[in-house]
């Protein structure tokens, strides 16, 4: 494909992108994308390790989903290695799986168990031990070029940014939900016992701290135990 064809090719992608309904489905479209975008890629799939936990966000098929898995059991593997690194350097290439890997044996013997040949990715963010990447896989060695690396940069920043809307609106959804359950329990306390809203409010806020219980788990069992005697 010409960088001209890529070119449109992304700005399609980018308008299809806008269009997803969700983050989950967004990062299915970004992983489907690298697929018919980058030569000789068989799978494609984002990877995030969360306090050690890996996490397949999304993936193309079942080899993406286990050589991701596999390198989030094994806590080894390229994405590893640049999480690990303070060079800033966010981005890997293999061109050959089938070479020694000092570094990761058991991931490469267990990845070509799988019949990956090489890869490439891109690191998306970092902190703490949590971390993710974009993971791109060929069934063929060399399958990957420096335009395939240009590529998957381009997929990842849409990627990037998916999630980091996803943690934003995470914590909009969050606050949104503990203010409405508040809210209701508040409600519920002023009907009951006929309190002002302030008065309420203390009630929930003396619980809290007396239990040592977060405010939106007392309103919560609050509006339970409402709901149970209706």
């Amino acid at each position: 494909m010409e960088w001209r064809e890529y070119a449109e090719a992304m700005a399609l992608l980018a308008r299809d992108l806008l269009e997803q309904d969700s983050v989950q489905a967004t990062l299915d479209e970004i992983t489907s994308a690298a697929v018919k975008l980058v030569d000789d890629c068989d799978a494609a799939g984002v990877l995030a390790v969360r306090k050690g936990r890996p996490v397949t966000l999304a993936s193309s098929g079942d080899l993406a989903r286990e050589c991701d898995r596999v390198q989030g059991e094994l806590g080894e593997g390229p994405c590893f290695d640049l999480a690990r690194r303070r060079d800033g350097e966010r981005l890997y290439r293999i061109a050959d799986l089938g070479r020694p890997r000092p570094t990761w044996r058991r991931f490469a013997a267990a990845a070509g168990e799988l019949g990956v040949g090489s890869m490439t990715g891109v690191l998306l963010y970092t902190h703490d031990e949590d971390f993710g990447a974009l993971n791109l896989y060929a069934r063929r060695p060399g399958a990957f070029t420096k335009d395939s690396e240009t590529v998957a940069w381009l997929l990842a920043s849409h990627a990037a940014v998916a999630l980091a809307d996803a943690h934003t609106i995470d914590q909009l959804e969050h606050a949104l939900e503990t203010r409405h359950a508040i809210g209701e329990a508040m409600g519920i306390l002023m009907e009951r016992h006929r309190l002002t809203e302030e008065d309420a409010f203390g009630v929930l806020r003396r619980i809290s701290q007396t239990h040592n219980v977060k405010l939106r788990e007392v309103a919560q069992r609050i509006r339970t135990r409402h709901s149970g005697s209706l």
